[in-house]
Order: C-alpha cells, then sequence, then structure tokens
C-alpha cells in the first residue's frame, strides 16, 4: 500500500506518565537526584575496581561492563525525561527516536547477555574452581564480553529497521517516557501484527533462553554449595552469587512485565518503565557494594573507613 500526500513526520512528542502538575518541582529533583547517583554510583564501581589489582578477576571485569551499561542506559533514557518536566512535555526528533529506540534495545540486549555471562562465570568458579583460572583467562574475558555487545547490537539493528521501515501517519504522541517499540508501533499507519509478533518472540527468545541459562547455572551451584561440609564456605560461597541474584530478579520482572504478557502499554508500563529504566541503574552499584565483600573492603581502603 502506497502513502501518498503524506507528510514525513520530523519529530514526537514524549507525554510520559500521569502525574499532577504540582509535583513538576519536585519530579524535577527527584529524577534529576536518581541521575546523579546513577552516575555517581556506577561511576564509583568503575573507579573502585580498575584502581585495585585485587579486583582484577573476571567477576569484577564482567561487573565493571554492567556499571557501563547502566550509566549509559540511564543517560539514553533519564535526561529526557527530565526535559519534559520542564518542557511540559518532552518532545524528540525522528531522528532521536531511532537513536533512542536502538540504543535502548542495544543496550537492554547486551545487559541480559551480561546477566547470563555472569552467571556462567560464578558457575565455572563454584562448580569447577580448579579449572576455573584456565577457562576463564583474559583472552576468554574479552571474547566473551566483546560477545554480549556484539549480540546486542545485532538484536537491536533488527528490530530498529523493522520498526522504522513502516510508514507512520499525522499523529506524533508517543504515549510513554520514551521511543520504545511497543508505543512507536501504535503511530504506524499500516498493519503492524508482523512487527508485534516478531517482537514478541524475539525478546521473549532472548530473556527465555538467558534465564533458563542463569536459572540452569544457578542449580548446578545450589547443588555444589549444599555439598559443602562448613556452614562458613556454604555462606561465602552463596554470598558471591546473592547480589548477581538479586540484579538478575530486578532486570527480569519489568522485563516480563512490559514485553512478555498481553494488553503491554498499559499506563502502568510506564510506572514500570521509570523503575526499568532509571531505578534499576542506582540499585545495581548498590546491592553489588554491599552485597559484596571485596568491593566493600576496597572502598573503605580507598576512602579512609568511609563504605556506602
Amino acid at each position: 500500500m502506497e502513502y501518498k500526500n503524506q507528510t514525513p513526520l520530523t519529530e514526537f512528542v514524549l507525554v510520559g506518565f500521569p502525574y499532577p502538575k504540582n509535583l513538576v518541582g519536585p519530579l524535577f529533583i527527584f529524577f534529576l537526584l536518581i541521575y546523579l547517583l546513577t552516575l555517581l554510583g556506577n561511576f564509583l564501581i568503575l573507579l573502585v575496581v580498575m584502581s585495585n589489582p585485587q579486583l582484577h578477576k573476571p567477576m569484577y571485569w564482567f561487573l565493571c561492563h554492567l556499571s557501563f551499561l547502566d550509566m549509559t542506559v540511564s543517560t539514553v533514557i533519564v535526561p529526557k525525561v527530565i526535559a519534559g518536566f520542564l518542557e511540559g512535555g518532552g518532545s524528540i526528533s525522528f531522528g532521536g527516536c531511532v537513536c533512542q529506540l536502538f540504543l535502548f534495545h542495544f543496550l537492554g540486549c547486551t545487559e541480559c547477555f551480561l546477566y547470563t555471562l555472569m552467571a556462567y562465570d560464578r558457575f565455572l568458579a563454584i562448580c569447577k574452581p580448579l579449572h576455573y583460572g584456565t577457562i576463564m583467562n583474559r583472552r576468554t574475558c574479552l571474547f566473551l564480553a566483546m560477545g554480549t555487545w556484539l549480540g546486542g547490537c545485532l538484536h537491536s539493528v533488527m528490530e530498529t529497521a523493522l520498526v522504522f521501515r513502516l510508514p507512520f501517519g499525522w499523529r506524533n504522541q508517543v504515549n510513554y517516557i520514551f521511543c520504545d517499540i511497543p508505543a512507536v508501533l501504535k503511530l504506524v499507519c499500516a498493519d503492524t501484527a508482523l512487527n508485534e509478533v516478531v517482537t514478541m518472540v524475539d525478546v521473549g527468545f532472548v530473556a527465555t533462553t538467558c534465564f533458563f541459562l542463569i536459572l540452569t547455572s544457578y542449580m548446578y551451584i545450589l547443588s555444589a554449595i549444599l555439598k559443602i561440609h562448613s556452614t562458613e564456605g556454604r555462606w561465602r560461597a552463596f554470598s558471591t552469587c546473592s547480589a548477581h541474584l538479586t540484579a538478575v530478579v530486578t532486570y527480569y520482572v519489568p522485563l516480563v512485565f512490559i514485553y512478555l504478557r498481553p494488553g503491554s502499554q498499559d499506563p502502568l508500563d510506564g510506572v514500570v518503565a521509570v523503575f526499568y529504566t532509571s531505578l534499576t541503574p542506582l540499585l545495581n552499584p548498590i546491592i553489588y557494594t554491599l552485597r559484596n565483600k571485596d568491593i566493600k573492603t576496597a572502598v573503605v581502603k580507598r576512602w579512609g573507613g568511609i563504605a556506602m
């Protein structure tokens, strides 16, 4: 079907989530603080790991990638949300919308792969400790980490191309806090059934496969931990995994709620998206700092006993 006499869209309006007008000031301050603390917390993780030779291990190498991802995904989304409070509604150019959608899915998919990789790292460390150093050498870690970034990029290129190959009508209001696939597809003046199926299958396959691999890794880990005779040994082994498990839960619950259920893009999705894009990147450095003895020790040594 051809769409002649159709004016090309040059910008979109990000409607955001509903809130009372008298809360504009407090919400602006809240999101600004969240964003600044996210950058500070994740930068702290990067600084501590890179400056401490004792933390130059695969587990913390992957954690650095996670911190960088959290800083980046927050930067892709939150500044536009903050600007929306100042402008009374955020606008974003067509090209900016394309970039935002691409970067969000690129970073999100990469993070999904990275969580799986971190679970595999914990599996090797606890279940195959004698072979851990040989398997997870520097070259392997670099190869695996770069593989997560490449996989995320390929996923996002496909999803973004499928969305923006479609014709858009005159409507330009995105009923969401950022340009995401389900919200943008509602503005397309063509049949989007194929896109919706592909998105659900693609995101569902990636998320389900990664979650299954994580679950499988932790089943083996739990079995190995239960075979440890000393209570102290079991607790130490479990403590090395608890932070990662907590981070996985905060990542997957919003993902499933938004993308893998009927009726996606309900008003409640905007609230969940706020948690997913703003609070989760802030929680990760807190989780890993509070639940990881090595990082807490490194923070204490570097800042003279001031720990988070």
